[in-house]
């Protein structure tokens, strides 16, 4: 699981810039040979808008975030995130939590 937090202008298509990070990110790794096998992304991604007041809290929570995982799994927070937000999705693309 990766956690990326960045400021967006609206004429920057998100799948566009996800297409590209997945890219550059694979390559960079695998040309590093940083994991033993051939690293891949799974398919998909999740996007969430934040206001600029939440700023912090946002920063604060990717920093903490490895200890907050001990309490709650990423998977369990993020199903609960979409749940909340009232966000459709099928089950058979949520990602594979590895552990």
């Amino acid at each position: 699981m990766s956690i990326v937090f960045f400021s967006l202008k609206p004429v920057v298509s998100v799948s566009e810039l996800m297409k590209t990070v997945k890219s550059k990110s694979s390559k960079y790794v695998n040309d590093k040979s940083l994991t033993k096998e051939r690293f891949e992304w799974q398919v998909g991604y999740g996007v969430f808008s934040y206001s600029q007041s939440q700023i912090g809290k946002v920063y604060d929570y990717i920093l903490n975030q490895e200890e907050h995982h001990k309490k709650q799994t990423f998977k369990n927070e993020y199903l609960q995130l979409l749940e909340s937000f009232k966000i459709d999705y099928d089950e058979n693309y949520l990602f594979e939590e590895l552990i």
